[in-house]
């Protein structure tokens, strides 16, 4: 084969996936799993700041993307049901708010993937392998660390020099 028609060749077969991607770009779905109500005013900042982060990433609601919330504030009795039910809509990922709902959706979930946040102790309660390599199709962040708050407590309570 010659040069040109192996560059040709090489760059129709890199150019086609992106091409055929921007045709059947389908709206991708979010199922979104939160430990408030829908009236929580706290709750109503954070899901905004969340659709405007998405938006600022070229996701759109109406657009190319649909998210299915589950609140559930007030009764951790709750979680479950909601996450089953969320489980069952078959979203793209599912986003997760508090060891609760971790808990839950862990139960009920085992093919979706899922991150969370504002989880304390994702490894100590069993929701990951570690941090570094979660395993499994659940992943996220946590804005709290057990050791160093351990670490913190100790330290606030030895005596300060005078």
């Amino acid at each position: 084969m010659r040069r040109r028609e192996f560059i040709a060749t090489l760059g129709g077969a890199v150019a086609f996936p992106l091409a055929a991607h921007a045709q059947t770009q389908r709206t991708r779905r979010i199922g979104a799993l939160v430990a408030f109500s829908e009236n929580d005013a706290e709750g109503k900042v954070r899901i905004a700041a969340f659709r405007r982060q998405l938006q600022e990433l070229g996701w759109s609601e109406g657009h190319n993307l649909q998210i299915d919330f589950r609140y559930v504030g007030g009764g951790v009795e709750r979680m479950r049901p909601a996450a089953a039910e969320l489980v069952a809509l078959t979203p793209d990922v599912i986003f997760v708010q508090s060891n609760p709902g971790v808990a839950a959706l862990k139960q009920v979930n085992h093919a979706i993937p899922a991150v969370f946040a504002q989880v304390a102790d994702p490894v100590g309660s069993g929701f990951v392998d570690n941090l570094a390599h979660p395993g499994g199709n659940i992943t996220g962040f946590s804005n709290f660390e057990l050791k160093l708050a351990a670490n913190g407590w100790r330290c606030s309570k030895k005596p300060h020099p005078p």
